[in-house]
Order: structure tokens, then sequence, then C-alpha cells
């Protein structure tokens, strides 16, 4: 691949263009036939990754959605890792794999602090191993309207939100090069797709990261890493203390169960994007092609999202799980 943009002339610079341009529409016809052939095979026939023997490592592993995501990869004969700061949440974990038979290495972390990742992430492989499937499902949300959020709550929120999947990423991420075998699946959510109100904190962070997946993605692409997966999953609200509280409309909530089987479905499945429910997916592009009056009045008047948060009811922080 060409490094940089540099032409000796007007004829390379048109020449080469055509050419992409050629390159491209052919690969894009191929893939999208391949979405379409891939969405029309049954299930039990898609080629699926096996994850047996590999080292999973979950942060907000002691919640709902990190607790189901964990019993479903040690299912899968994979060795479970989780992190958290609740010493109770995580035993909690620990006890469920523990009744169906699964050993699971736990560690308190505070993943908004960059240098105790680093020092966990040491530990990790130190006691355990060369992490395989990086999870960052960790999440707090505090749900208030802007001015009601205090100060150190949003910057609690982008601590473990987003920031700690960077501090986690350079942690893990360089040693799944190395093997030449790896997957990082980040959480995010429908909010990092839409502005939802009373989550400036919550939404924007979770804009954050998409972004972070997509830029991620391109880096690992152009350097030739397709051996690294990438899963970027963005659930509606979830039933859970999160949103503890919150009565949607049209949409209902997921439960916990459902999510972490469709991430973990995601993953084995080698898939870059997964917007949970489907239905909600279908609608998304609107916001791109109508009005934004319009698209307000679908979501005060039809979605009666604001309406729904304003009948939040949670903790101010809890686990994404």
């Amino acid at each position: 691949m060409r490094q940089g943009l540099i032409y000796e002339n007007a004829f390379e610079y048109v020449y080469t263009l055509l050419f992409d341009i050629f390159v491209c529409s052919l690969k894009s016809t191929f893939y999208l036939l391949e979405t379409i052939f891939l969405t029309l095979l049954p299930d039990k026939l898609r080629r699926k990754k096996d994850v047996s023997g590999q080292i999973v490592l979950i942060t907000g592993g002691g919640g709902g959605v990190g607790r189901h995501i964990a019993l479903n990869f040690a299912r899968l004969n994979a060795k479970i890792i989780i992190w958290d700061v609740n010493r109770e949440a995580i035993n909690a974990t620990c006890d469920a794999l523990k009744t169906e038979g699964f050993e699971c290495a736990s560690y308190i972390v505070d993943i908004s602090d960059r240098e105790k990742v680093y020092e966990a992430a040491k530990r990790v492989k130190e006691e355990i191993g060369k992490v395989d499937i990086l999870v960052n499902n960790a999440g707090i949300v505090t749900c208030r309207p802007l001015f009601e959020i205090p100060d150190k709550a949003i910057e609690a929120t982008y601590g473990v939100n987003i920031l700690s999947h960077y501090w986690t990423v350079k942690a893990f991420l360089p040693d799944m090069i190395a093997n030449k075998r790896g997957h990082i699946v980040t959480v995010s959510s429908v909010t990092g797709l839409m502005g939802t109100y009373a989550c400036t904190d919550y939404s924007a962070t979770k804009f954050a990261t998409v972004g972070f997946h997509e830029s991620l993605y391109s880096e690992l692409k152009y350097h030739g890493h397709d051996y690294i997966g990438m899963t970027l999953v963005c659930p509606y609200y979830i039933n859970t203390q999160l949103f503890s509280g919150v009565k949607p409309r049209l949409f209902p909530m997921l439960e916990p169960k459902y999510v972490a089987d469709k991430l973990v479905e995601s993953t084995l499945k080698n898939e870059v994007n997964c917007t949970l429910p489907n239905s909600v997916r279908m609608l998304l592009p609107l916001k791109c092609l109508l009005p934004a009056k319009t698209c307000w009045e679908l979501m005060v008047r039809i979605m009666k999202g604001p309406q729904s948060m304003s009948l939040y009811k949670g903790r101010g922080k809890a686990k994404s799980g």
C-alpha cells in the first residue's frame, strides 16, 4: 500500500485514483453480497471462532451484563478474569461461575486510574497469562441535566467510560499483536449513536467509545493486523441498575442475558458492529436523513425519550453490566 499521497505527475494521480475506485467497487460489491449471504445463512452454519483455552478479561464483570458475559465465555471453555471495583459484585460473579463448575480469577481495579490498570495488567500477565479477548464493559452514569451534574461526576464518567479503554487496550493489545491473535470488544450504547436527554456525560463518553473503536479498527487494518478482531456493541437501555426507573415508550428494556448472549455471539462471528435490538438499528439512519427538527419531534412526541429518562431512579453510579 502506498505510504502517503505523493505522486510524480497528474497522470499518475488520475490513474491511481481510477484504479482505486475500480478496486473499491469490486470489493464493496463482494462485501455487500457476503453480508447478504451471511444474514440469510442459518446461525448454526455460520463459522465461529474457537475460544477454548483463551483468556478473557471483562471489566465491570461484577454487574449483570458482565456476569452473563463471563458465564457465556466460561461455557465455551475460556479462562475468565474479572475486573471490578466492587468486591461483593466480584464475589457474586465468581460464585455464579463456581456453581456451574467454572473457575475465575478476579481483581479489584479502578480502571479510571491509569497506573492501577497497568499494575493490574502486569499481575494478570504474571499470574494468569496474556489476555486473548478484552471486553471493555464497565461504565457509570449520572443521568441528570447538565447543570445538575457535579464536576467530579463528569470527570469520573469520562475516566471509567472512555479513558479506561485507552489504558486497557495499551496494556493488552501489544501482546495480542505479538501473538497474532486477539479480540477487543467495546461495549458502547445506542446513546453513543444518538444524543440522549439528561445524559450529556454518559452519551458523550459513549460517542467517544464509538470513535475509539472505529479509529483503532482503521489503525489495525492499515498496519496489517487483520488477525485482531474488533467488535463494537451498542445496546438500547438495559434493565439493570444503570437505568433503573427508565420506562421507554416504543422499545422494551433489554435484559442483561440477551445483551451478553448477542455480545458473545458477535465476538465469535468476528462481527465489527452489533446494535441491539435490530429494530433500533434500522431507525438510526433517519438521524442523518431527516431534518434535525423532525428528529426532535420523533424523539419527544413518538419515542418520549426525555419523558422516559426523567423517571430515572438509579444510583447515579453503577456498573454498565
